[in-house]
């Protein structure tokens, strides 16, 4: 004989789509204290290579290639392209890592990742909500260096073309949106790190793990890069593209590497988000 199981019906007035809104995850993430930190951080780079040229003098490669280093006093434009120079291949790499991989993993080290699930919050949601919180916060992390790099340079050197070390300059105004491109990359050629520190944070519960893991594999892709023996295999490496936004600051800009490069990160990062959300799905929470 069978036996007809009915669905318990869902509870007056409750949405799914109500459940855990983003703004309230914005709002409970931007009051943690490793934002604050974080925040703090990035906005203070800029000074402190303002120090480091007012004590060292003008910047000097010391040898006959100029580089875009030597020509970061020319001007506030090339004084946040040097910053976004200096901290795109490992500082920035920090805060994605840390606002995704924070995510999850540390709902479950507080043990009230049960309780939201309980309340009820359906996973495919709370993950969503996570994840576009996670996402923006790396943004506007990457929005906030330049931003504060090209306010300090202006006001220290001047609001002027940025120079560009092959020879020729951008006017300002071209120059601007320039930058505007070379942030998108920058953000879009991380995402692979916000993929794998997301997709770490459902495995573990411990955010330490899944922060240091991320990090730890970019670095890892990067030491690969370098190896010149893997010839064109190199290609299939995020790292491979991270500084092709260079050629977004030329007179006559080259989009072929920065396109290969984007191609690369969206297919990695995609196939990371999936599985977290596939394994999440079917994992046993029990923190």
């Amino acid at each position: 004989m069978s036996t007809l199981v009915e669905r318990p019906e869902a509870a007056s007035g409750y949405r799914t789509g109500r459940t855990l809104p983003v703004r309230v995850e914005l709002v409970r993430q931007l009051k943690r204290r490793r934002t604050l930190v974080m925040g703090g951080i990035l906005a203070a780079l800029p000074f402190v290579l303002l120090i480091a040229f007012a004590v060292g003098g003008e910047p000097d490669g010391g040898g006959n290639r100029i580089t875009l280093m030597d020509t970061a006093t020319a001007s506030g434009a090339n004084f946040a392209a040097v910053n976004l120079f200096v901290s795109a291949g490992f500082l920035l790499v920090i805060p994605v890592a840390l606002f995704c991989g924070d995510t999850v993993a540390s709902e479950a080290s507080w043990s009230s990742l049960r309780y939201l699930l309980a309340a009820p919050v359906p996973r495919a949601r709370l993950l969503w909500s996570k994840l576009v919180v996670g996402l923006g916060l790396s943004l506007a992390a990457m929005i906030l260096l330049p931003v504060t790099a090209l306010a300090v340079g202006t006001a220290a050197y001047g609001w002027g073309s940025l120079e560009i070390p092959t020879g020729g300059s951008l006017a300002p105004g071209t120059a601007a949106q320039r930058l505007v491109v070379v942030v998108v990359f920058v953000f879009v050629s991380q995402l692979v790190t916000a993929g794998l520190a997301f997709w770490l944070s459902t495995k573990t519960d411990a955010p330490l793990g899944a922060v240091g893991g991320a990090v730890g594999l970019t670095i890892v892709g990067n030491v690969l890069d370098a190896v010149t023996a893997l010839g064109d295999w190199r290609h299939f490496l995020p790292a491979h593209w991270q500084f092709a936004w260079a050629d977004a600051i030329q007179p006559h800009p080259e989009w072929s590497g920065m396109i290969q490069g984007t191609a690369v990160s969206i297919t990695y990062a995609v196939v990371l988000f999936a599985l977290a959300f596939r394994g999440f799905a079917r994992k046993d929470v029990v923190s």
